[in-house]
């Protein structure tokens, strides 16, 4: 259900689309045993558990080469530092994926980021944000670091779906707090008096560690505000579990995509490339992925929390029609180099040349 879960099922099916005589499978992490989803799923590995991780040891060691994919909440407790275990004594090369790259790392995540780093063929950064971050950390030692996109499917045309009101602004993905859903909310509460007023989607159900830990109370916090700022009616809050097909035409159905983030450091977002990749005028709040992939005239940039600012953009989207065409214009533009087969050859390109390298030594 979660975003890097989802990125790793595209990676795979971009490289075998790439070379269908390559042999994708996924070592699957885990907090808990679960079954076994599908074939490619050689392994299951529950970071803190010995069995676990001597088997998924086992099947990385038959492959030719790895590819990891690291976010510090990953990997277990500690900021994920049991990573460390699978991938030291790794036999085949190692390619990370660094899908985060803080400026300010705290000590434990600067000593693993260094552990992955040192141990990696190559990395790769889905933009030029993240480079540069790891730049101001690392100075000139990045010659292994590489940038590939973060990849999204073309989803320009299509049917859309009926019982979504207009004008639409829509967000969505798992819900919890930091994604500025309650920011969001306020903005849109302040175009009620325009005709017709928008509504606001947000799509996604709690994340399941939001939900486990808190249960649905930051859902219910956003619902109390919607009513308190008079736009419950406006707010329709779609928490059902979509499947590929439902998502992508409920993004062809919305007339404006809200990305109101609280990170300043946010340097990957797969929902930014998919609103891009479905042709869609883009309000986003100023974290680095946004900075960089909407310059061309893709979106609105507003400043984190900045609900007058948010009010704004939306409105010059929904009731500017010239602005909305040209803005959409923009996106499908933004979107060719971010489009899966363009990504999943240059994956490829990277993985081989890793290959190559080790080969050479």
């Amino acid at each position: 259900m979660c975003g890097l879960a989802t990125f790793t099922g595209n990676v795979r099916d971009a490289l075998k689309a790439s070379n269908a005589d390559w042999d994708v499978r996924v070592v699957r992490v885990l907090d808990h045993p679960e079954p076994v989803p599908a074939a490619e799923v050689v392994a299951q590995w529950v970071p803190g558990d010995r069995t676990s991780l001597d088997r998924a040891r086992d099947a990385l060691a038959s492959s030719d080469i790895v590819v990891v994919q690291h976010e510090y909440g990953l990997f277990g407790p500690d900021d994920g530092i049991a990573v460390l275990d699978l991938v030291d004594e790794m036999r085949p090369p190692l390619v990370v994926v660094l899908h985060t790259a803080l400026l300010e790392p705290s000590p434990r995540q600067r000593r693993i980021l260094d552990h992955l780093i040192g141990a990696a063929a190559a990395v790769i950064v889905q933009s030029d944000a993240a480079r540069r971050h790891l730049a101001a950390i690392y100075g000139s030692e990045l010659s292994r670091v590489v940038v590939v996109p973060h990849g999204a499917a073309e989803n320009f045309a299509g049917p859309v779906l009926e019982d979504v009101p207009h004008p639409a602004v829509l967000s969505w993905g798992l819900l919890s707090p930091g994604k500025g859903i309650e920011h969001g909310i306020a903005a849109v509460a302040r175009l009620g008096r325009r005709r017709p007023p928008p509504t606001f989607v947000v799509a996604g159900q709690t994340h399941p560690k939001v939900l486990a830990a808190h249960g649905e109370v930051y859902r219910d916090s956003l619902v109390r505000l919607a009513r308190d700022l008079g736009a419950a009616d406006r707010v329709r809050f779609d928490d059902s579990y979509r499947d590929w097909t439902s998502l992508r035409a409920l993004v062809r159905s919305a007339d404006v995509v809200l990305l109101a983030y609280d990170s300043r450091e946010q340097v990957s977002s797969g929902v930014l490339a998919e609103a891009l990749a479905s042709g869609k005028p883009v309000v986003a709040t100023r974290f680095p992925h946004a900075v960089e992939l909407l310059g061309g005239g893709a979106g609105i940039l507003v400043d984190q929390g900045d609900v007058v600012g948010m009010s704004e953009a939306i409105d010059r989207v929904l009731y500017q029609p010239a602005v909305a065409r040209a803005m959409a214009t923009a996106a499908r533009r933004a979107a060719i180099p971010l489009l899966w087969p363009a990504v999943g050859l240059r994956y490829r390109t990277v993985l081989e040349g890793a290959l190559a390298a080790r080969a050479i030594t």
